[in-house]
């Protein structure tokens, strides 16, 4: 963390900056995810703005308080429009029976008992594990509670991650650069966003790193603090990887783990993490499981006949 300063000559000059009730102060505020203050100096008319956050943040957002405080010391009246990034101050609050309003105006309501018994979880706990069959908003969900906990400034950043487990191709074969190469395995959360904040939000709040999205692989020896962290498509997780992703878990953060145990892609299904995870952690009271049935899909008619398809084959396969 660091902590920048600014100098603003008077009442007036600030007025002017940060706007009628600090509008563009707040702005900044969740717009570049760093804290602001106001302080005036004892010894004369003069304030202090103090920015603190992560260096590369409290840079762009000292940078913005800069360029306005240009425009207002040179007799402008900067009326900056809302920057693609912001949640507006003035924003249509949600229904109350709704979890969430996207940037496109779309109520987020649960759909069925599970969900909802899913979001309650989420929203009041600290780890909760969503298991079930595709098209049951595991993951759409958990996304659209992030977003909800960020907008609240219960966390200060977002953190999702998957496993990268490698049907056919090696990583090493695939043509591009890294990121090139892992994006093909991390699109799908980048689709949950799309849909909840629209392309343009979601890559500024990437680029500015409040969004993060990354392999498996990269958690190792971090410690997540103040972040809402979801793992995607745990089902292909390892034992070791499972303990070693609970453990990047830091103080004042949330964790949501989603998967489907009759998908899983890894050579040996017993060495899925998710497998075996709930008989790990039952006797941990606080931790959550909800388990999604083929009843619970939300995706299109098929998807539900299709999904209950596939359990009858699995079924009669069995001896």
């Amino acid at each position: 963390m660091v902590t920048r300063k600014l100098n603003i000559r008077d009442d007036q000059e600030a007025l002017l900056l940060l706007g009628e009730r600090d509008f563009f102060l707040r702005q900044i505020e969740r717009e570049h995810a760093v804290e602001v203050f106001v302080r005036h100096d004892p010894q004369g008319e003069e304030l202090h703005l103090t920015l603190r956050g992560t260096a590369s943040r409290v840079q762009k957002a000292i940078k913005r308080f800069r360029d306005r405080l240009d425009r207002v010391r040179s007799g402008e009246t900067p009326d900056e429009p809302p920057h693609a990034f912001a949640f507006p101050a003035e924003e249509a609050m949600p229904p109350s029976d709704a979890v969430y309003m996207t940037a496109y105006g779309k109520s987020v309501r649960t759909r069925g008992e599970r969900q909802k018994l899913y979001v309650d979880c989420i929203l009041k706990g600290d780890l909760t594990f969503g298991i079930g069959p595709a098209g049951t908003g595991k993951t759409y969900l958990a996304v659209i509670c992030a977003l909800r906990a960020l907008k609240a400034r219960e966390v200060s950043r977002i953190v999702l991650t998957r496993p990268v487990v490698e049907a056919g191709e090696h990583l090493g074969f695939l043509p591009g650069d890294f990121q090139e190469k892992v994006n093909p395995y991390l699109k799908p959360l980048y689709d949950a966003f799309y849909a909840a904040l629209g392309p343009d939000k979601f890559r500024i709040w990437r680029d500015d790193e409040i969004i993060e999205i990354v392999p498996l692989a990269y958690m190792r020896g971090r410690t997540l603090e103040n972040a809402f962290i979801i793992l995607d498509e745990a089902q292909n997780t390892t034992i070791e990887q499972m303990k070693m992703f609970l453990t990047r878990m830091g103080n004042g953060s949330r964790v949501v783990v989603t998967g489907d145990v009759t998908q899983i892609d890894l050579d040996s299904p017993r060495r899925s993490g998710l497998v075996v995870i709930e008989k790990i952690l039952k006797h941990i009271k606080p931790v959550r499981f909800v388990h999604f049935l083929s009843a619970d899909v939300v995706r299109h008619l098929l998807v539900k006949d299709i999904v209950e398809a596939f359990d009858s084959h699995e079924k009669e396969k069995r001896p």
